[in-house]
C-alpha cells in the first residue's frame, strides 16, 4: 500500500488549499495511506479531510518564543521522532519554504518540492531529492495539485477539497469581517450598509480583542446581530457548512467556508484573487481586486 506525507504547515488558507491536492491523490492512488504535518492550531482542517489518515502537529511558532525552555528541544525531539518512525513512498513539500523543507528532511522516503525558481524561498529546494517546476502566476491551490500530480504521476481532474464537517442546526448569514492585514479590511460602514439591505440577522465571528470590538460595533447597528463568543475551527466549520450564505474578507476562513460548500462571496481589498482568491467552489465568488475595493452594490448582486 503506498505511503504519502503531505507537508503543509501553515497559514489556515494556505492549509485549505492544499486540501485539494490531498484529495487528487487519494482519488489517483486508491488505497493509498495518507498522512499530513500541519502545525498544531491549523490541524483540525487536515483532521476533516476525509482521506487523511495520520496528522502530525509541529508547533514552529511556539517553538520559536521558547528555544531557551529544555521542553521544547525535547518535544521537537519527539516530534522529529515521530514522524521520523515511518518510511513514505513519497514525501511532498507543498509549501516550499525553508521551515517546512526541513521539517520534511525528518521523514523518511524519497523527498519532492518546488525548484529554485518555483518555490517562495529558493534556498528551500536544497533539502528535496527531486525538484518540480510550477508556474508562480499559478493559483496557490494549483501549483499544490499540480506538484502533488508531477511527484506522483497522474493527471488531474475534477477538483475536490474533500472537507467534510456536520452542519450547524440555525442556519446563519454570516460575516467574516476580520483579517491578518489592515489593507484586506473592508470599511465598517459597509458592512453596516450591507446588513441592513439585507434585513436578515448575522451572526459575526471573532479571534482576538480587536476583531471581537470591530465585530460588536458592526453588531451594534444591526438589529438581531450576534457576536458569540470565540469558537473552534470546528465550531467554525459546523456554522459554515449550515449557513445560508457567507460574506468574508481575505482570511483563511474564508477559504474554508468556500471549501465546505457554503454560498461565499469574498472581498478582496488589497490581495490579488487571481492567486489566493476563492477556487475552484462552485457556491462561491471573488469581488475585488488590490486597490479596488468592491462596493455594497456589488457584493449584494454575488449574494443575489
Amino acid at each position: 500500500m503506498p505511503r504519502i506525507l503531505f507537508v503543509k504547515t501553515s497559514s489556515l488558507g494556505d492549509v485549505v488549499h492544499n486540501c485539494p491536492a490531498v484529495s487528487d491523490a487519494a482519488r489517483a492512488i486508491p488505497g493509498a495511506q495518507i498522512d499530513w504535518i500541519v502545525e498544531e492550531p491549523f490541524a483540525p482542517i487536515a483532521r476533516m479531510h476525509a482521506s487523511v489518515q495520520r496528522v502530525i502537529t509541529v508547533a514552529v511558532r511556539r517553538w520559536r518564543t521558547a528555544l531557551w525552555n529544555p521542553a521544547v528541544w525535547h518535544e521537537m525531539r519527539d516530534v522529529r521522532r515521530a514522524i521520523g518512525a515511518e518510511r513514505y513512498d513519497a514525501v511532498i513539500d507543498t509549501q516550499s519554504l525553508l521551515k517546512s523543507s526541513l521539517i520534511s528532511s525528518w521523514a523518511g522516503g524519497p523527498h519532492h518540492g518546488l525548484d529554485r525558481a518555483s518555490a517562495r524561498e529558493p534556498l528551500a529546494a536544497l533539502f528535496y531529492d527531486t525538484r518540480h517546476a510550477v508556474p508562480r502566476e499559478l493559483h496557490a491551490v494549483e501549483r499544490n495539485r499540480r506538484l502533488a500530480a508531477a511527484v506522483l504521476g497522474y493527471s488531474l481532474s475534477q477538483l475536490d477539497y474533500g472537507l467534510r464537517a456536520v452542519p450547524s442546526r440555525d442556519p446563519a448569514l454570516v460575516f467574516l469581517t476580520m483579517t491578518s492585514r489592515a489593507d484586506k479590511l473592508w470599511p465598517e460602514e459597509n458592512w453596516i450598509e450591507l446588513g441592513r439591505a439585507l434585513g436578515t440577522p448575522v451572526t459575526l465571528p471573532w479571534g482576538s480583542e480587536a476583531e471581537r470590538l470591530r465585530a460588536e460595533r458592526i453588531a451594534q447597528a444591526l438589529p438581531g446581530a450576534r457576536v458569540p463568543p470565540r469558537q473552534s475551527l470546528e465550531q467554525l466549520a459546523s456554522l459554515f457548512a449550515g449557513a445560508r450564505a457567507v460574506v468574508g474578507v481575505d482570511t483563511g476562513l474564508t477559504h474554508l467556508a468556500a471549501a465546505l460548500g457554503a454560498r461565499t462571496v469574498g472581498i478582496y481589498c488589497g490581495s490579488d484573487p487571481a492567486l489566493t482568491g476563492i477556487h475552484g467552489a462552485q457556491r462561491a465568488i471573488n469581488l475585488g481586486a488590490p486597490g479596488r475595493s468592491p462596493g455594497v452594490g456589488e457584493v449584494l448582486k454575488g449574494l443575489s
